[in-house]
């Protein structure tokens, strides 16, 4: 039985209170990983763990966020979007609070990693809802803008960790994220519209093998979604490495180093908003290709400067934000041609973007940090350089690669 109703192609008030509502949440997993960095070396002092442990916090919060990408889109499909959205910001809210009780490194990890498991929602069932909820150009000027607002937890994250963990122990801060979700599924539950097209049609592992199958089989859609993770790889790799880069390895302040964080978080927003003034007036592969240039000579600059230089910090800051600015002009639309290149149901097709891209960050957190630990700051923007040019590489592959390209809502309408 199909419960789609036609995209929206003009913003009023009513239509804002679905994305508002999702991105207060999306909000608030960002800041549930962001805030917590600086805090981590409380974290690892109060359970006499070592310094190894920092980015590992964030290794399994992303590794929560690939667990159930698989099952909860096509589910999604099937018994609705509304329900399953909401079943997992609850679940999100009891994780935060359940955290409260660790006593050991070991306990902390693994209830990061169900933490984690709240990423799964939004882009497998949150975002999918959005992409069939409006037309393309406003679609785009909706995730650039959540962007934006979801971009203020890494922005304001790591300085808010550092100004919070001199006042509060750190077990507070999920008491913060656990309100701040629970507000959101108050205003997801009011607001949030159904938009699964297969409900009622049967749940089984047949169905699900035959859906997943044929989206793996699209390479251009597994270049797209492989390209949107390397795209944000380096900008992650930053996240969970740049607390030992910056306190440990350069001796500076926690306030210092939520310093560091304000250009390169601003820079991407930048882009955001400059995508949303030129969305509508080109196509969307053009933001796609302008992005381009800033991300590789940013990466370029980090990696260079660090190099002949270990403790160029400023000039890896700086390169960073410029490969920033090209993420924000490159990434939703990459999302949105990603999402479309294939025929099956958007829940499972959104769940397969979520699952290589998370997969992504998985494994190239944790390469990041052996290159730091084997090479220091150069290597590290080494390899920052060469997710870039495989994000390139694989965005060349995709915009060529035309054939089976799957109708957006708004031409299907």
């Amino acid at each position: 039985m199909k419960t789609t109703l036609p995209p929206v192609a003009r913003l009023g008030r009513q239509a804002l209170l679905f994305p508002l509502c999702l991105v207060l949440f999306e909000f608030t997993t960002y800041i549930a990983n962001d805030m917590i960095q600086p805090g981590m070396l409380a974290v690892v002092a109060d359970f006499n763990a070592g310094v190894e442990w920092v980015p590992s916090s964030m290794t399994a919060y992303l590794a929560g966020g690939i667990f159930l990408q698989w099952l909860l889109g096509p589910l999604s499909d099937r018994r609705g979007r509304r329900p399953v959205m909401l079943a997992g910001v609850a679940f999100f809210i009891v994780a935060c609070l359940a955290i409260l009780l660790v006593t050991n490194i070991e306990q902390f990890i693994f209830m990061r990693f169900l933490q984690g498991i709240g990423l799964c929602f939004i882009g497998a069932v949150g975002y999918a809802t959005i992409q069939e909820s409006f037309e393309e150009s406003v679609c785009i000027k909706i995730t650039a803008l959540m962007a934006n607002v979801a971009l203020i937890a890494p922005l304001l994250g790591p300085l808010a960790g550092a100004a919070l963990i001199h006042v509060a122990p750190w077990q507070s801060m999920f008491v913060i994220f656990a309100v701040l979700a629970a507000i959101a599924f108050v205003g997801l539950w009011k607001a949030m519209p159904e938009t699964a097209t297969l409900q009622g049609e049967a749940f089984s592992a047949a169905n699900l093998w035959r859906d997943y199958r044929q989206v793996l089989m699209n390479r251009r859609f597994v270049c797209g979604a492989l390209a949107i993770g390397f795209a944000s790889l380096p900008l992650l790799a930053w996240i969970a490495q740049s607390p030992v880069i910056l306190i440990s390895g350069e001796s500076l302040s926690t306030m210092e180093y939520g310093l560091l964080q304000i250009p390169v978080f601003g820079a991407l927003i930048v882009g955001n908003l400059t995508l949303a003034r030129l969305t509508g007036k080109h196509s969307v592969e053009h933001p796609i290709k302008l992005g381009a240039w800033p991300m590789i000579v940013g990466l370029m600059i980090a990696a260079l400067a660090t190099v002949f230089s270990e403790h160029a910090y400023l000039w890896m800051t700086a390169g960073l934000s410029l490969y920033a600015f090209g993420i924000g002009l490159a990434n939703a639309g990459l999302y949105r041609l990603t999402l479309f290149s294939s025929d099956v149901s958007k829940g499972t097709v959104s769940a397969t973007m979520g699952m290589l891209s998370m997969a992504v960050f998985t494994v190239g957190i944790e390469l990041a940090k052996v290159a730091y630990v084997w090479g220091g700051s150069g290597w590290f923007n080494l390899f920052n350089l060469l997710s870039g040019l495989l994000w390139l590489a694989l965005v060349v592959v995709f915009l060529t690669k035309r054939g089976g390209v799957a109708s957006t809502p708004t031409e299907a309408t």
